[in-house]
């Protein structure tokens, strides 16, 4: 199995192909500088990994949640070479990759959402695989909850460092370990999208859709400054 995978969902680029269980991938914290980066990266790694477009069987994409312009983006490039070489695509969620890099069977992904939330879910992570155990969401860090009463979860990604960890203090004493600092990767999302694509999970490049998560994308300026005031 062959496939392409983008994740520019957060301030993080990065592109990686997977070839039969060997990883290519190419990541860095480039805000704003995604659209110049990653096709050309795209590129590399199959060169690298001596595999020509048309020997890929499907396009991986992390499909948010994420920043509007980044989730659009991926996206966007996703379907253009989906559609050029007549392949499917598998959409991962930003959030499911994220906890991908837990490695833990509790997990409780969250990235900053600017203006007062956070996006997060909780997996259980287990064979090389994670399963969504309630639904995505977009809230404050003070409304997210955990079913249960387990001391045994791990946290990951910017949504604990948000509003001065907001998050970690509402929560903190339900994790046995957090990293507020981890970003999602390519490599993480080909992993799942080749699971998800053995499975049959594939769809035709004009059904990928962004997830947002918030009905409203774009705030007025006066929403954003009343968001930066809480």
């Amino acid at each position: 199995m062959k496939l392409l995978a983008f994740e520019t969902s957060t301030e993080a680029c990065s592109v990686a192909v997977w070839s039969d269980g060997v990883m290519h991938e190419r990541f860095e914290l480039a805000p704003r500088r995604h659209a110049e980066l990653a096709l050309p990266w795209a590129e590399q790694m199959l060169a690298e990994a001596g595999i020509a477009k048309s020997s890929l069987d499907a396009i991986a994409v992390g499909r948010g949640p994420g920043a509007f312009t980044g989730v659009r983006l991926a996206i966007a490039m996703a379907q253009g070479i989906a559609l050029a070489l007549d392949r499917p695509i598998v959409p991962v969620s930003t959030l499911a990759a994220l906890a991908m890099q837990a490695n833990a069977p509790r997990v409780l992904a969250a990235i900053d959402a600017r203006m007062g939330e956070v996006y997060a879910a909780a997996y259980a992570c287990e064979n090389g695989d994670v399963r969504l155990l309630d639904r995505e969401r977009v809230e404050p860090p003070q409304a997210v909850a955990l079913s249960g009463d387990d001391r045994d979860w791990h946290g990951i990604g910017t949504g604990f460092g948000a509003l001065d960890g907001a998050l970690q203090a509402t929560l903190g004493g339900r994790f046995v370990a957090i990293d507020a600092t981890a970003l999602p990767h390519a490599a993480d999302v080909a992993r799942l999208a080749a699971k998800a694509f053995a499975r049959g999970e594939s769809i035709a490049p004009e059904f990928a859709e962004p997830a947002y998560l918030r009905d409203n994308v774009a705030l007025t300026l006066a929403e954003q400054q009343a968001a930066r005031r809480r």
